[in-house]
């Protein structure tokens, strides 16, 4: 058996998972094989090396990343030069497209066969960036159909491999053993509040959000709140705005349980992001919403080029849950919307059932598609139609 040698580089936790698993899905397939790259804990400890630790790469925003640009230039350069010499029969970067594009563009150059996991939202904005991805990967390895389709069309191969969270959330309801996990009132309607997980996103939204709590309550007042804080921080920041409200609300503040807190709810009223998918596929209605600062809406009104900014509406290609930007997100234009989401039955059943069709649309088995990719273009099996077009 051939001794595969493997470059993967990660640079975030999202990215550290996806690579645990693909590593472990291709070694099922072809035991002698090498990785080295960047990754986290989770991809070292399914026997990768790492040439740098992954948290060097992990930085987000503007400031912070120009700040730790000679830092970051050097572990580019290191790269490249590590895998010209190591000669890997590919290279895989796994999102951070800022980071590795460029090194997937260089190696490709310089005759080393490259793939891109999770594709930038060019669909969405920079559309221009088709060209650079276009020269850059020699196969691109997409969440979404939707996403698929917009690089079929613009000449790059690709293959939909589905999402790793519709693999992992079951396709049944798990909404009454979750109350019973987080004591839930039997009989009493339930609202998830998910005011993102930065301090900025949680300082744009919280207020509102309880703003709407409080609408709500008048109207329901058996109603129960239940808010998930992705840290400590976020968790103290969150129950502060709760405890300078005047009114007592039936709120409580969780650390961690997103899932179990979405699971348990009636409706969901939350950011924009990852979450939104997530609630879908545990088939809960959802009002998402979102606030800029005021010159980032300015500039990022004039580049997006989609419709819709929520995942369940990019999913389905129409307006399936309602989606509020800036002066929208208030009390009495998602009251309302909430309230209509927990009354409507015959709304409600439709939704759901879009919700998992997209479900099985995405379900996929990941991590194992994305391992056939890779082996076939590997083993340079993969110029074909079954990779080049594959995911319809």
């Amino acid at each position: 058996m051939t001794t595969l040698r493997i470059g993967i580089v990660a640079g975030e936790a999202s990215g550290d998972i996806l690579g645990a698993d693909l590593i472990r899905a291709l070694r099922r397939r072809h035991p002698d094989v090498e990785f080295e790259g960047v990754g986290g804990p989770l991809m070292l400890a399914e026997g990768m090396h790492s040439l740098c630790d992954m948290d060097r790469l992990s930085v987000m925003g503007l400031v912070e990343p120009l700040k730790r640009l000679p830092e970051l230039l050097r572990i580019r350069r290191h790269l490249k030069s590590h895998f010209v010499q190591w000669q890997p029969h590919l290279v895989i970067g796994i999102d951070s497209p800022d980071f590795t594009l460029n090194i997937e563009a260089y190696l490709r150059a310089r005759g080393i066969t490259t793939m891109h996991y999770v594709s930038p939202s060019v669909w969405a904005w920079r559309r221009g960036r088709i060209k650079t991805i276009a020269k850059a990967v020699d196969h691109m390895l997409t969440l979404f159909p939707f996403e698929a389709e917009f690089y079929r069309d613009h000449g790059v191969p690709v293959t939909c491999v589905g999402h790793p969270l519709a693999d992992q959330i079951e396709l049944h309801d798990q909404g009454a053993s979750c109350r019973q996990l987080l004591d839930v009132q039997p009989g009493h309607p339930v609202v998830a509040l998910l005011p993102g997980s930065r301090s900025s996103e949680v300082g744009q939204l919280i207020g509102p959000f309880l703003d709407t709590a409080e609408w709500l309550r008048r109207k329901l007042p058996t109603i129960e709140f239940l808010i998930p804080a992705v840290n400590k921080e976020r968790q103290a920041q969150i129950l502060q705005q709760v405890a300078d409200r005047s009114v007592d609300l039936p709120v409580r503040v969780l650390l961690g349980q997103s899932r179990e807190v979405m699971a348990a709810a009636d409706a969901v009223l939350m950011a924009s992001g990852t979450s939104s998918l997530e609630a879908l596929l545990l088939q809960r209605p959802m009002i998402v919403a979102y606030r800029f600062g005021k010159w980032s809406f300015a500039l990022l009104s004039r580049l997006v080029k989609t419709p819709y900014f929520s995942l369940p509406n990019l999913l389905a290609g129409r307006a399936l849950v309602p989606e509020l930007l800036q002066e929208e997100v208030c009390a009495e234009v998602m009251g309302p919307l909430v309230l209509e989401q927990l009354s409507n039955e015959n709304h409600r059943e439709a939704l759901l059932e879009d919700f998992r069709e997209i479900h099985r649309q995405l379900s996929r088995n990941a991590s194992e598609a994305a391992a056939d990719v890779v082996l076939g273009l590997a083993l340079g099996e993969g110029q074909g139609d079954k990779y080049s077009h594959g995911g319809k």
